[in-house]
């Protein structure tokens, strides 16, 4: 029986040490195939190429390749960073060997102001007599005003262009809380601000659907005069389409409103693109897509010790202890300050691109950004380029820069703030949990009573009204950063505090109405931004370079690597729910109520 039990352990000692050194074995092949398809430098780019971009899917600012991603992706669809897809059609507008892009369109998830540049660095491409030809089996709004500048655009027989018109649709939760017994107490300064509008009432107030009405007609205005002047129909004509609800209508119909050119399936696409190249029917075409074109030399790079610094700001901005617990980009002030140090102190930064979009966020977090910003603004030029949002939060860190150049379409403004503090009081009556304890002052117990699940422990929300006077305080605490928010902007645009407080008060403006009141100085892209840096550093010997810096392969397996392994072990001790609970209440411990946000979204 003795040696039964010691070759029994001896055997499960075995597996166990086999495992573990498969295991690392296994790792170590993983982390070689990963390097592999990680580790490309160089793309070898063929004689009468076409770039390829596709616009079927989500746009960001600057793309983070996951290095978990090519295993665990599901899905064919490209996304790219909006820098890339610029830089690719400028290395192609002077590459002989490019001849011409082909776009494949789809369902395209941006904001609008982003759609801009796209198509604008399309027609320069075509400036060179290289063809632009556009393919999709679907059209939104979006990626039609982007091929709507190609030479021909082509749709499947059976394909959807979803031209309609602009809408906005927002969901009120007020009668969601009553019927759980939570009651939002709203403290706010702004009769535009319309962020804590779904908690207290149940449709858009009048001022709401005032801003919404202006700054909607303003970016559908945009769009029909792209639109137009491409495809040679009036503004009436198009405004009539949309009207007719053409989403739905025979594909046929389409070519005779000259929308499309042509209803053609993917091969015969491929046909048409082989004819304009001169390339024999049997052979393929030759073609780079973003990312290839990422890889491709730049046939005239620019090498200067100077540098125009682009640092790149996208998502909420949040404070530092919990970034993003669901895993969105997001603007941290902890990270973002010291960036802003870093470009200050670097000699060889002559001046400073900050390109923000953001709506908005915590009010404490933003100040501590603009501080930033206007330490740099102290040693060298800085000029904010504005994307599809810079609002609020997004606004506030914009403001203290030299110069503010945003698109047409960008959402911006909404100079307000606002605060939610939730009274769970109701809900805790429900559940029969009641509340007793000791205070040593008037004011011990602000915010103190906790309701809690029973066993668990985890904090779920306050269970009491403030009472007349804790409201009287929350509310001059809201002042009080209105008026500092009034103040950061009249001193960053020139402009007395009751000035910016009648353009402000919550309200959202578009770019083009921005620029008339004095919120931002030029209409253009990040190029024009970056012109705009160098003549502000008086220099035009300078190289662009992108931060934050992007990190290199293996440090990014191993941070992806090690979160991973972190959460999966908390989640295999507390439970998936119990772990994303806690994450939720340990954000809600850190949470600002102090908020300086835009939730304004359109379709």
């Amino acid at each position: 029986m003795k040696n039964f039990f010691k070759m029994m352990f001896a055997s499960t000692l075995g597996v166990f040490i086999a495992g573990i050194i498969l295991t690392f074995v296994s790792f170590f092949i993983f982390i070689g195939i990963a390097a592999s398809l990680g580790s490309s430098n160089s793309y070898v780019l063929q004689d009468n190429s076409v770039l390829k971009i596709n616009l079927d899917g989500a746009i960001s600012e600057r793309e983070i390749e996951n290095p978990f991603q090519f295993l665990f992706s599901s899905s064919s669809i490209d996304t790219y960073g909006l820098n890339d897809i610029l830089s690719a059609i400028e290395k192609a507008k002077s590459n002989n060997k490019i001849k011409g892009i082909y776009i494949e369109a789809g369902q395209t998830m941006t904001g609008y102001a982003s759609m801009e540049p796209i198509r604008k660095a399309l027609l320069d491409f075509k400036e060179n007599g290289k063809f632009v030809v556009a393919y999709g089996e679907s059209f939104n709004h979006r990626s039609y005003y982007v091929c709507s500048a190609a030479d021909q655009v082509f749709m499947n027989p059976q394909g959807v262009l979803d031209f309609r018109g602009l809408a906005t649709s927002i969901q009120f939760n007020k009668g969601v809380l009553q019927k759980w017994g939570i009651e939002m107490q709203v403290f706010k300064v702004g009769t535009y601000k319309s962020a804590v509008e779904p908690y207290i009432l149940d449709k858009m107030s009048d001022a709401n659907r005032q801003q919404i009405t202006a700054f909607l007609g303003d970016i559908w205005a945009n769009l029909l005069k792209g639109i137009s002047e491409s495809r040679n129909l009036t503004i009436d004509q198009l405004n009539a389409y949309a009207d007719e609800c053409i989403t739905f209508t025979a594909p046929e119909k389409l070519t005779e409103y000259k929308l499309i050119d042509g209803l053609k399936y993917k091969d015969e696409v491929e046909s048409f693109l082989k004819n304009e190249l001169g390339v024999d029917a049997k052979d393929d075409i030759n073609t780079a897509d973003v990312r290839e074109m990422q890889l491709v030399p730049e046939s005239k790079k620019k090498i200067s010790p100077n540098k125009i610094a682009v640092l790149y700001a996208e998502g909420d901005i949040v404070d530092d202890v919990v970034p993003s617990i669901y895993g969105q980009t997001a603007i941290t002030a902890q990270e973002y300050v010291k960036e802003l140090n870093r470009l200050k102190d670097d000699d060889d930064v002559k001046a400073v691109v900050f390109r923000v979009n953001s709506p908005g966020g915590s009010a404490y977090a933003s100040e501590q950004i603009w501080r930033a910003v206007k330490n740099l603004r102290e040693v060298k030029p800085v000029v904010v380029s504005m994307g599809s949002y810079a609002a609020s939060g997004g606004y506030y860190i914009s403001c203290g820069a030299n110069k503010i150049v945003a698109e047409p379409t960008t959402l911006t403004g909404s100079i307000g703030i606002f605060g939610l503090i939730p009274n769970g009081a109701e809900l805790a009556k429900r559940m029969g949990a009641t509340f007793d304890g000791v205070e040593t002052n008037k004011h011990s117990n602000f915010a103190g009573d906790v309701l809690s699940i029973p066993l668990f422990g985890v904090g779920l929300l306050p269970a009491r009204p403030l009472n007349a006077g804790e409201s009287a305080m929350v509310q001059a605490h809201i002042e009080r950063f209105y008026d500092l928010f009034l103040t950061r902007v009249s001193e960053g645009r020139g402009k007395t505090k009751a000035a910016v407080d009648s353009i402000g008060q919550g309200r959202v403006w578009s770019g083009n109405k921005a620029l008339a009141l004095g919120l931002v100085d030029e209409l253009g892209g990040i190029d024009t931004a970056i012109k705009a840096a160098a003549e502000l550093a008086e220099t035009s010997d300078y190289a662009v370079k992108e931060y934050p810096a992007v990190k290199d392969f293996f440090t990014r397996l191993l941070e992806e690597s090690t979160g991973s392994i972190r959460m999966q072990t908390a989640q295999l001790f507390m439970g998936k729910d119990a772990y994303q609970l806690q994450q939720t209440m340990q954000a809600w411990q850190h949470y600002d109520y102090r908020q300086a946000i835009m939730t304004e979204r359109m379709d």
